[in-house]
């Protein structure tokens, strides 16, 4: 652990990889991709979480008139409800893992779960982001030990604050080793849920398959632990205070 804690911003850029000039989203219509298909399943597949405390959609509204419905802004808008100006949220990004070895466990910020990139489980989260900053979150996996991983399930939890993952810009990015970056947007409305199931990556039969998921649960790990048959126990987390 004394190895990573005195790593800065410049030794993770080192891991950073992927080919900038091409992305593909992943959709409901358009939900998997093969990282092996693509020559990626190899040397370390970043993961990046970013977002934003944006200000709430009675201070955002989109223009009022435009050219095929000029009629519009003599419309009168809907009453909406007073509340705070800015959605205060605290995103982090997670990650639980099994290994063919039968070792199951969660990679995350709360509880300092860092996790460990040259040994199991092989994948490692870089920090946490309490501010919703430019960089965000992001978790490195070790594509080297594919052979050793099961599977892995990404996934995105409110820590703290407003319930708010269609307010806050949330993007899901993998930048794999070689070929386009993959994203997820998480701007579906989901205004009361605290957690969300983003992508599963999977060891199937040799191949690493990626698959959008993009299910919102209305708990935290535990909840989204029992849709997806993990098997962990979980208790209370707090974050130290900043």
């Amino acid at each position: 652990m004394a190895f990573w804690s005195n790593w800065g911003r410049s030794a993770w850029r080192e891991f950073e990889s992927g080919d900038a000039s091409g992305v593909v989203e992943l959709t409901k219509r358009q939900s998997t991709i093969s990282l092996t298909k693509q020559g990626a399943a190899s040397g370390n597949l970043r993961i990046n979480l970013s977002w934003q405390m944006r200000t709430s959609d009675f201070n955002s509204r989109a223009a009022r008139g435009s050219l095929r419905h000029p009629l519009r802004m003599f419309k009168p808008e809907p009453v909406q409800a007073q509340g705070p100006a800015m959605v205060n949220v605290d995103l982090d990004l997670a990650v639980m893992y099994e290994l063919k070895s039968g070792s199951k466990g969660v990679v995350q910020p709360l509880g300092e779960f860092f996790g460990n990139l040259n040994e199991a489980p092989y994948v490692k989260l870089s920090g946490d982001d309490r501010f919703g900053s430019g960089s965000g979150e992001t978790v490195y996996v070790n594509m080297d030990h594919k052979d050793d991983i099961k599977r892995l399930l990404v996934f995105v939890y409110i820590y703290d604050g407003t319930p708010a993952f269609d307010r806050t810009h949330g993007l899901v990015t993998l930048y794999p080793s070689n070929g386009p970056r993959v994203e997820i947007a998480l701007d579906e409305r989901a205004p009361q849920a605290r957690s969300c199931a983003v992508v599963l990556i999977e060891n199937v039969k040799g191949e690493m398959m990626v698959r959008r998921e993009v299910k919102y649960v209305y708990g935290f790990q535990a909840e989204l632990d029992r849709l997806y048959g993990w098997g962990l126990q979980w208790g209370r987390g707090y974050k130290s205070k900043v």
